[in-house]
């Protein structure tokens, strides 16, 4: 769009011009500009009047994006990328917002708030857990989840660059995330890896943190922690690497400063019995820390945080005395060495005393001998070619050298801590993966800048270009995934000033060559620095100074002086007291100077600069600082190119450390430092602003007419339209899934929509004010009709009234009467006539219907009679058959005894043939009443083999159903396997429940509950045998005790109780956020906004079609599983108060994961979104008055969504809105509250924004109220279950047990 449509007075149109105070101030335009104008009119926000200068007419001040893009989660959101958008659009978040997460691309950048926010619980954690990044505000957890869920999606490793200045919050965070790998990794193990990661961190800042003039835990080192995780992606292990630790600041510290925290916590605890043996004093009376001037921070506890760090070192395994004593004597042993008093004996000798106190403290601590330390500290051995001399060294020489040991110790016993740690953190088995968290020094300028500066800023000139090289890869990604022709962008590259550093014959490389000479100094290098490099563009001589050097950092010139370069780099000590040290009967003092071994030092590390390097000529010579700190810098560069990087920036908002207070200065300053401008420069060279289709066609339907509305696809529809607004092809790209816009192109889209908006509503209020009129003139001029006609008419009685019409007037009413009461009367007997031939017709009717249901049912009871007559005899013969046969059987019996009774008794023979012939009719007779009875046992089992067989053939067909339905559902059983994979074994047997078990849980609770009933009322209780009946109580036990029974009963009921909500939220839950929150289900109200880079993932439209995966949840979907839930409770006759409790519980799910979601995402926090959730609680609602569900106080657990819902909609600007809000709010806590109103976001231009004093004003109202201090409500949270008592009235005799339940062996008693 060219300048001439934006730069103009009717569109509205503000632009940023630099300021000295504010670094940009915003204006307005106030005449049109034209090409070729050197002066743009505006007006300041004070009112001020202003003719800007245009530098040719040709450079015009940056445009200020519109309000309806202020406050964004994601700077790349903006339409107009440039440093004053940045800088505000950060400022109206920090400062009005209270939000200190935003997001830049891919870098979360994190503003201190120098505050404890309510915002890292593990509640939470817990939300932040399983979400896609953008799906909740920026947050350090969500960058903690993106690269959990990328090293457990892609299966490679990762890492997490947290950056900043000192007191930015660097260690903060990176603690944070560090926290949030151990919650969200359970490892479940008893060797609770997780909480030895965490206990890591009080030991390194103890020894590793200190106090500065900029933060009173500011980390003075470098460190690379590495959280490895096995193939389940639980924590198994950690390493930490640690780089270029501050050792000066051991035997210095500047005003206003402290030392190492652990030395104040040793002096705080000095009167414990721990540390009697080590003789320490108040840290007032330690030279080494008490420099600094202050020994103390308010709002520390130095003891409490002893016995923090002690509790730690015993969480990770070091719980031996020796071992925390060792650590301890050395470190009181460098604070007594550092009040040895050395004494000047002249210019060019020294001395220490004999009995100087601490000095023999030292050495017994140390176990050295005294009289060696005393002598080696004031002389030095020089090696001559033919003789060694012994030389005396003088004051100034001997406190270096007293200062060097210290520092050798105190590095030594660092790095000594950090190997204790590792060990303690050692893998057990295999590492799979890991996670890198970097906790690094940023950029740093100060007026004195010397060599630690130079290593810090060295170290961010190589983590830059490792960003830009990584930002513009996913940039060149993104383009290839959208099927955009890819152009190239052209962006800084920081070569040149890392060859200046690390190249041949670069900056390390004089200052190593330097350091070869021993009478090296740092004028002599500095010099070189001048006649090598003074031809570098990047490398400036200072004007006024010839002790010094200027570098041009990516981020900003730095001087830097030279002073103190060659001793710090070469970090040398006396080689008679390493000798000392090495005979010490300390053995870990022993430890630390004893000899390396060749193949172990840092030597063999093969650093590849970009031009080669010059190599010593001795190679005995010892390894400098700056080449070690090259070696572990190029070491953690290939990790970090070895893994996906996640980018955290720490800003410092001001100086001060107030809360909330913001320094545009101080910030701007960081911003540059840090990459964030850098980031935005890359992006607004191409294609800043990205929208999917599915975005654009929400936003900007408006500007559509009738006929692009029914083209149908609406991806089309988007190219159409956009086609017509912006003629120039060349603003916009169409991809895949989004459309790409340049610069501005999305703030001229907006400028169109409000014009149209504006439009519109002048129609609108154009015809409603006619009609306003309109209506006042009908009713006015009705009103004047009827007064006239009362007035005229009132004229006309007087007029013609006389006393004759009177009378006739009177007569025609009396006639009126009459003849209206007989036409009346003559109607109700009408009436009354055939409301009785109806109601005689009527009775007849049921009277006839009523005798064929009486002659119905003696029919039936004749057929009763019959049929039980026919019963009872064909049970009778039954009866009798068998009688018969147990009869026939009896006697064949005793005639067999009988027959073999005679045959041993020898009778006579004539009987034989007798006995034979009776016993022969017998048996014939009992074959007969056998063959009878298998004929009809033959004729019972065919029936039942056919019923058998048609059994069977339904069962086969119903399982070829089953199978093919289960074939059906193959694939979404492997979707789901694959989805759970990151759940534990028990939540694994939940999921299976909810798709599986649904039905036989609530089966089972409704069973359960009814027989814990059963037991009640049949138990002999008083209490529960008011409502039986006579021969209910009959049935009642008397002399056994149920409760223990109950009692079992009743907790089997409650674990099924649970399990059954357990399995139901399941289901619902994935439901909750897209169906409550996200869909619109009021059509025409839209609160759909561009969502920046961190989107870019979600892509709602595919190739070939609109939606490229399935429908999004509504509150449709909710009601449907509510009533099919509901359905399932009712089918099994489950109690109506339990089934009430049951429903409680889910919505109070819903209520409560809607209301945490809404306090973590800012894009919810609309009017319009208020509206939305209004609505769909109206349809829970209306649910619950269908289900007759009013009573189970349901609808109260959604008090909360209800509040917010309010609060969203309500005017939030006078006082009494103020007091208005928190009358009405009473469910929502204070924090919460003010969260929702900070968070609170126009969807229009017509929307206002809450203004940081109404929001103090309601805190100042909210002050008194007592409520919980947590943000997050618990959504799994449980009401407890009650199970109501309900008496039956089924007597236990007339129960019948189902046959197919196969219960033959119970016994009715």
């Amino acid at each position: 769009v060219c300048h001439g449509k934006i730069y103009i007075k009717k569109s509205y149109n503000r632009v940023w011009i630099p300021d000295a105070e504010h670094v940009w101030q915003s204006a307005e335009i106030l005449t049109d500009f034209k090409p070729g104008e050197t002066v743009l009119e505006l007006q300041l926000e004070d009112g001020t009047e202003l003719q800007y200068p245009l530098e040719g007419g040709e450079k015009l001040p940056p445009l200020r994006n519109p309000d309806i893009l202020v406050g964004e989660n994601d700077l790349t959101a903006l339409s107009y990328l440039h440093e004053p958008a940045v800088l505000h659009n950060l400022k109206v978040r920090f400062v009005e917002s209270k939000i200190i997460y935003t997001y830049c691309g891919i870098i979360l950048v994190a503003v201190n708030p120098y505050k404890t926010l309510p915002i890292y619980g593990d509640a939470v954690i817990h939300a932040y857990s399983g979400q896609n990044m953008g799906d909740l505000d920026p947050h350090i957890f969500a960058v903690a989840e993106e690269a959990y869920k990328q090293m457990a999606r892609n299966n490679k490793n990762q890492s997490i660059i947290v950056s900043g200045e000192s007191g930015a919050g660097k260690t903060v965070s990176a603690r944070y995330a560090m926290r949030y790998f151990a919650v969200v990794s359970k490892s479940g193990s008893k060797t609770r890896v997780e909480d030895k990661v965490l206990a890591s961190n009080p030991i390194t800042e103890a020894i590793g943190n200190a106090k500065t003039t900029r933060n009173d835990n500011s980390s003075r080192f470098g460190k690379y922690t590495e959280i490895s995780f096995d193939k389940r992606y639980q924590i198994i292990g950690a390493n930490m690497r640690t780089y270029l630790l501050e050792k000066s600041r051991v035997v210095f510290q500047s005003e206003n400063e402290r030392n190492y925290h652990i030395f104040y916590q040793m002096c705080a605890c000095a009167n414990q019995p721990e540390f009697k043996g080590l003789r320490l004093l108040a840290a007032e009376k330690f030279n080494y820390t008490r420099l600094g001037g202050e020994t103390e921070i308010e709002g520390v506890d130095d003891r409490a945080d002893m016995a923090e760090t002690r509790r730690t070192f015993s969480l990770l395994g070091n719980r031996s005395d020796s071992f925390q004593a060792d650590v301890f004597k050395v470190l009181a042993a460098i604070l007594h060495l550092g009040n040895v008093v050395i004494k000047e004996n002249g210019s060019e000798k020294s001395s220490i005393g004999s009995r100087d106190p601490h000095l023999a403290i030292f050495c017994e601590l140390m176990g050295v001998n005294m009289d060696n330390m005393s002598r080696w500290l004031c002389h030095r051995r020089i090696v001559l070619s033919s003789e060694t001399v012994v030389k005396p060294q003088p004051k100034e020489r001997a406190i270096n050298a007293r200062d060097a040991l210290a520092k050798h110790i105190y590095a030594h016993l660092f790095d000594w801590v950090i190997h204790k740690i590792n060990q303690a953190l050692m893998i057990p088995g295999k590492q799979h993966s890991f996670i890198g968290v970097l906790d690094i020094y940023g950029f740093e300028t100060f007026d004195v800048n010397s060599f630690e500066q130079f290593c810090i800023n060295y170290a961010n000139e190589k983590l830059q270009q490792q960003f830009n090289l990584h930002v513009f890869k996913l940039e060149q990604e993104e383009y290839m995934k959208e099927d955009i022709p890819w152009t190239l962008i052209d962006f800084y590259d920081n070569q040149p000033v890392i060859d200046l550093i690390e190249a041949r014959m670069g900056i390390l490389d004089l200052l190593d060559e330097e350091c070869l000479f021993l009478q090296g100094t740092d004028k002599n290098w500095l010099q070189k620095l001048y006649n090598f490099l003074g031809s570098k563009p990047l490398f400036k001589k200072p004007r006024m100074s010839n002790d010094s050097f200027v570098i041009q950092h990516f981020a900003d010139k730095v001087e830097y002086q030279c002073k103190g370069f060659l001793e710090k780099n070469r970090d040398t000590l006396y080689e008679e007291l390493v000798e000392i040290m090495r005979t010490s009967q300390n053995a870990l003092l022993a430890d630390f100077f004893k000899e390396e071994e060749p193949n172990s030092s840092h030597k063999n590390i093969k650093v590849t600069p970009a031009h080669p390097r010059v190599k010593a000529s001795n190679k005995q010579l010892r390894t400098t600082v700056g080449d070690k700190f090259r070696s572990s810098l190029y070491l953690l560069m290939e990790t970090l190119n070895a893994t996906t990087p996640h980018y955290v920036r720490c800003i410092k908002p001001n100086e001060e450390k107030l809360p909330f207070e913001y320094d545009s200065k101080r910030v701007v300053q960081q911003l540059r430092a840090c990459g964030v401008l850098e980031t935005i420069r890359i992006s607004a060279q191409s294609y800043p602003s990205r929208w999917t289709y599915i975005e654009f066609f929400s936003r900007y339907s408006i500007l559509m007419s009738q006929t692009e509305l029914k083209l149908g696809e609406k991806k089309q529809t988007c190219k159409t339209v956009l086609q017509r607004l912006i003629p120039d092809s060349n603003q916009y790209k169409f991809g895949r899934s989004k459309i790409f816009f340049r610069a501005g192109q999305v703030a001229y889209l907006e400028k169109l929509r409000l014009d149209h908006l504006r439009a519109a509503c002048v129609t609108i209020q154009k015809h409603v004010r006619g009609w306003r009129q309109r209506r006042r003139f009908l009713h006015m001029r009705q009103a004047a009709i009827t007064i006239q006609q009362y007035v005229r008419g009132k004229k006309q009685i007087r007029r013609c009234i006389t006393a004759l019409a009177l009378k006739q007037a009177w007569a025609a009413v009396i006639i009126q009467r009459h003849c209206r009461g007989y036409l009346v009367r003559r109607i109700y007997h009408l009436v009354l006539r055939a409301a009785v031939i109806i109601q005689a017709y009527t009775r007849g009717w049921t009277a006839r219907k009523r005798y064929r249901k009486m002659v119905a049912e003696h029919k039936a009871l004749v057929l009763q009679k019959y049929a039980r007559a026919w019963l009872v005899r064909r049970r009778f013969q039954t009866m009798r058959r068998l009688v018969i046969n147990v009869q026939l059987s009896y006697r064949v019996q005793q005639l067999r005894k009988k027959i073999e009774e005679q045959v041993q008794s020898d009778n006579t023979e004539e009987n034989v043939p007798e006995l034979f012939i009776f016993a022969s009719n017998g048996l014939s007779l009992y074959l007969r009443v056998m063959e009878t009875q298998q004929r009809e046992q033959k004729d019972t089992y065919k029936s039942q083999l056919e019923a058998l067989v048609f059994k069977n053939e339904h069962l086969i067909k119903e399982n070829e159903q089953l199978q093919a339905l289960f074939q059906e559902k193959s694939n979404v059983n492997q979707s789901i396997r694959q989805e759970v994979a990151r759940l534990s074994a028990e939540n694994m047997v939940e999921l299976v429940f909810m798709y599986f078990h649904f039905e036989v849980l609530s089966f089972w609770l409704s069973n359960t509950y009814h027989f814990l009933n059963c037991l009640k009322q049949y138990s002999g209780d008083e209490e529960f045998m008011k409502h039986n009946t006579p021969r209910q109580s009959k049935n009642c036990l008397r002399n056994f005790d149920l409760s223990e029974h109950r009692q079992i009963l009743s907790d089997l009921a409650i674990n099924i109780y649970h399990q059954f909500i357990s399995v139901m939220e399941d289901a619902l839950f994935p439901m909750i956020i897209p169906g409550m929150l996200e869909h619109e289900s009021l059509q025409g109200i839209s609160s759909m906004k561009p969502t920046g880079f961190r989107k870019r993932s979600n892509s709602v439209y595919e190739d070939g079609g609109d939606h490229g995966g399935s429908e999004p949840f509504s509150v449709t979907d909710i009601l449907q599983k509510l009533d099919a839930f509901h359905t399932s409770m009712v089918q099994h006759g489950m109690e109506p108060q339990l089934q009430g409790q049951v429903i409680r519980q889910l919505f109070f799910l819903i209520g409560a994961t809607s209301v945490n979601s809404i306090l973590l995402r800012k894009d919810l926090c609309s009017c319009r979104k208020g509206m939305q959730i209004r609505c769909n609680i109206s349809y829970l609602e209306e649910w619950l008055r269908e289900k007759d569900l009013q009573s189970s106080c349901a609808m109260e657990t959604l008090g909360p969504l209800s509040q917010v819902a309010w609060l969203l909609q309500v005017s939030k600007t006078t006082d009494e809105d103020a007091a208005e809000i928190k009358q009405r709010c009473s469910e929502l806590s204070p924090v919460q509250i003010v969260k929702i109103l900070n968070s609170y976001t126009p969807i229009d231009d017509f929307e206002k924004r809450v203004t940081p004093s109404f929001v103090r004003k309601v805190q100042g109202l909210l002050q008194e109220r007592e409520g919980s201090s947590q943000l997050m409500m618990d959504s799994q949270y449980r009401f407890q279950v009650t199970f109501p008592f309900c008496s039956s009235a089924q007597a236990l005799e007339l129960l019948q047990v189902p046959s197919n339940l196969r219960l033959g062996f119970v016994t009715r008693i």
